[in-house]
C-alpha cells in the first residue's frame, strides 16, 4: 500500500507550517529567556562557571532558533548520549534517501519538531554543571498547581468510588467516566499554547456531559471488554502531559487496580524534557511530594497510597529511549523489539495524547475515513486505545461526512483541542 505523503511546513496552509514558522520560535525564544532568568540561581550553586555555561547554553539555542527561521539543514547531534548514533544513523538515512539533508520547512514536521526538543536538550547535556536543568519544570509545576481545586475534587471522587462497592453496571459507567477525564486532561497542553501556563480550573466531571458530543470517536465499548479479560494483570499506559493529566491518568490507573482489572500499571514516561510538559521521573516524583505535603488530606491519602504502589511495584514508572526518537511506532518493532515485545505482555496499551497519535499514525496526510488500524501500519503489540485531543491536522477513523461537519463548523477543528477520540484496536500480529 502506498502511504499517504508526512505532514510537513512545505506545505504553507498547514498546522505545521505555522509551528514551524511561529510556535516553535516562541518555545526557544522562552527558553532561552528562562535561561538568562536561572543567572542568579546557578551563581549561588555552580559560581560564574555555572553562568558561563548558561551563557553557552543561551547561544546554543539561539543558534537552533536560527537554523530553524532560515531553514538550514538539520546537523548531527555532538555529544556522547547513548541515542546519538541512533539519530545521527536516522539523519543518515533520510539525507540518503532524499539527495541531500532535510531542512525544518521542507521534511516530515514529526520529524523536525522531535529533532528540536533533542537539540534543546544536547544544548544542556554539553555544559555538565548544569545538564540537569530541565528547561520547562517551572511550567509543568505551575500547571498543577493551578489546577489544584480540579485535583481536589477528582481524587474526592475517587476516594470515594474506591471505597464503595459497585455492580458491574456501575463499574462500567465508573470505567467510562474516568477514561474521559483521561482524555480531556489532554486538552491542557503546554507545547501546543507555547508555554503560556495553562490550567484546568473547574471540575472535570462536570464538564463531561457538555464534552462528549465532542468526541467523535467512541470505543469505549471495546475498550471496557478488553480490559475485562482474565488474560493478563497487567495493564500499559504510555503518558503525555504532566500536571492535572498525569493526575487524571493516575486516577484511571488508581480504578483499574482497585477494581482488579489488573495487579500492575506500567507508566511509561520521557527519559528527558520533551514537548514543554511530558512526564518525566522527576515529574512523578514532584507530584508524589506535592500531593503528600498538600494542606489537603485527600491529596496527601494518594500521595502516600501512590508513593507506596511505585515502592511495591503495583504502579511501575519505566523510561525507554524510544519515546523520544524520531521514529514512529510503526518501526517500533524493528528498531526497538524489546520494548515491542515488552508491550505485548499487556492486556492493553493505553496511548495518552497528540503526540503519541501522530506517531501511532506515523503523521501522514490520511484521509480522515482510513481505518485507524490500517494506519498503525503493523503496530500491534497488544490491543491499543488512544485517549486523544485533535491537536495536528492528522484524523483516521471517522465516518463519511464527518470531517466536514467538523469543518463547517470551526475551519480549524483539527487543532484546537476542541474535539477528541477514543480509538480501539484489538488486532494483533
Amino acid at each position: 500500500m502506498a502511504l499517504p505523503e508526512s505532514l510537513s511546513a512545505k506545505f504553507i496552509s498547514s498546522f505545521a507550517y505555522k509551528t514551524i514558522k511561529d510556535r516553535l520560535p516562541i518555545i526557544l525564544t522562552k527558553v532561552i529567556d528562562m535561561v538568562y532568568r536561572m543567572k542568579i540561581q546557578i551563581a549561588e550553586s555552580h559560581g560564574q562557571e555555572g553562568v558561563d555555561e548558561l551563557k553557552v547554553i543561551a547561544g546554543r539555542l539561539a543558534k537552533l532558533r536560527n537554523e530553524m527561521q532560515t531553514d538550514k539543514p538539520l546537523i548531527p547531534l555532538t555529544e556522547d548520549g547513548e541515542d546519538v548514533s541512533i539519530w545521527n544513523s536516522y539523519l543518515q538515512e533520510k539525507s540518503e534517501s532524499k539527495g541531500s539533508p532535510p531542512s525544518w520547512f521542507c521534511d516530515p514536521w514529526l520529524y523536525v519538531e522531535c529533532y528540536m526538543y533533542r537539540r534543546i536538550q544536547q544544548a544542556f547535556n554539553l555544559s555538565p554543571l548544569v545538564s540537569s536543568i530541565d528547561p520547562f519544570r517551572a511550567q509543568k509545576e505551575n500547571s498543577f498547581c493551578g489546577s489544584e481545586n480540579a485535583i481536589v475534587t477528582l481524587l474526592a471522587h475517587l476516594k470515594t468510588i474506591t471505597e464503595t462497592s459497585m455492580k458491574d453496571s456501575e463499574l462500567k459507567t465508573t470505567f467510562y467516566r474516568l477514561l474521559q477525564v483521561s482524555l480531556w486532561g489532554n486538552k491542557v497542553d503546554l507545547s501546543i499554547s507555547s508555554l503560556e501556563e495553562r490550567t484546568q480550573d473547574v471540575n472535570p466531571l462536570v464538564q463531561l456531559d457538555s464534552l462528549r458530543p465532542n468526541i467523535l470517536v467512541d470505543n469505549s465499548q471495546d475498550t471496557w471488554q478488553t480490559i475485562q479479560r482474565p488474560n493478563s494483570n497487567r495493564i500499559d499506559i504510555i503518558l503525555d502531559n504532566a500536571g492535572f493529566e498525569l493526575i487524571g491518568d493516575l486516577v484511571l490507573a488508581e480504578f483499574l487496580l482497585a477494581s482488579n482489572f489488573a495487579n500492575v500499571i506500567y507508566l511509561h514516561g520521557k527519559a528527558m524534557p520533551w514537548f514543554v510538559s511530558d512526564v518525566t521521573q522527576h515529574d512523578l516524583d514532584w507530584t508524589m511530594k506535592a500531593l503528600s505535603k498538600s494542606d489537603n488530606s485527600t491529596l496527601v491519602y494518594f500521595g502516600n497510597k501512590w508513593q507506596e504502589r511505585l515502592e511495591k511495584g503495583s504502579f511501575v514508572f519505566t523510561e525507554h529511549l524510544f519515546w523520544t526518537l524520531p521514529h514512529d511506532y510503526s518501526l517500533m518493532k524493528s528498531a526497538m523489539p524489546e520494548l515491542y515485545n515488552e508491550l505485548g505482555k499487556a492486556k492493553i496499551v493505553i496511548l495518552k495524547g497528540d503526540l503519541n497519535y501522530r506517531k501511532l499514525t506515523g503523521d501522514r496526510q490520511w484521509d480522515t475515513t482510513t481505518r485507524f488500524d490500517v494506519a498503525l501500519q503493523g503496530f500491534h503489540p497488544a490491543p491499543v486505545v488512544s485517549l486523544r485531543t485533535l491537536k495536528a491536522d492528522v484524523q483516521v477513523g471517522l465516518k463519511p461526512g464527518q470531517a466536514e461537519e467538523c469543518r463547517a463548523a470551526n475551519e480549524n477543528w483539527m487543532v484546537t483541542g476542541e474535539y477528541a477520540v477514543i480509538q480501539f484496536s484489538s488486532l494483533v500480529l
